[in-house]
């Protein structure tokens, strides 16, 4: 059980944004989120996005960094991924 980081390059309200999950379930990065203050309105379905601000502290809380590619892999993997096509579907 992993929570996992990529690095903050998503372009979005004058910012750059990480993404945050888990490879085990969405219990684990809930938990995570609220012990490390992130705002559950920051969670899209399957991850958080997070600001490049909060990086470095989340990473020495615990999330592991890794590239975006190994990221959604991993979030793949887990059968955690919400795909665009559930996402159009909701």
């Amino acid at each position: 059980m992993t929570v996992l980081i990529d690095r903050p390059a998503w372009p979005a309200h004058g910012m750059l944004w990480s993404h945050l999950v888990s490879d085990s379930s969405l219990d684990e990065l809930h938990a995570f989120a609220a012990a490390n203050g992130v705002p559950r309105r920051g969670f899209d379905l399957d991850h958080y996005d997070v600001p490049e601000r909060s990086y470095a502290d989340l990473v020495a809380a615990g999330a592991v960094p890794v590239g975006s590619g190994e990221l959604v892999r991993r979030l793949v993997a887990s059968g955690l991924r919400v795909t665009a096509r559930q996402r159009r579907g909701l």
